[in-house]
């Protein structure tokens, strides 16, 4: 008769699961397990330059435009954590003196 209990703490019931098991942990990672270091660096690489190949890079006037709203945002935070920072410094030395 069929139970509808679990193994104890994990174990396969009979010996295909033991044999299935042993297998699958023997077994590496497909074609990426079985290159050495050299061959993984070498196509880690090789992805990094497909990837850029694929990338569409800003013309030059929309890279300076780019620049420039980062440039003058930056300039306009400055601003405001300076003003800020001035007032929290007064306040504080009109409170404790």
């Amino acid at each position: 008769m069929g139970s509808t209990a679990t193994p104890e703490s994990g174990r396969p019931e009979n010996e295909a699961d033991e044999a299935l098991d042993a297998r699958a942990k023997k077994k590496r990672g497909g074609k990426r397990g079985k290159k050495g270091p050299f061959a993984r660096i070498g196509l880690f690489y090789r992805q990094i330059i497909a990837e850029l190949r694929k990338v569409v890079w800003p013309a030059r006037n929309d890279l300076m435009s780019y620049t420039t709203v980062v440039i003058v945002f930056v300039a306009v935070m400055i601003g405001i954590v300076t003003v800020v920072d001035w007032g929290f410094s007064s306040l504080l030395k009109y409170v404790f003196g």
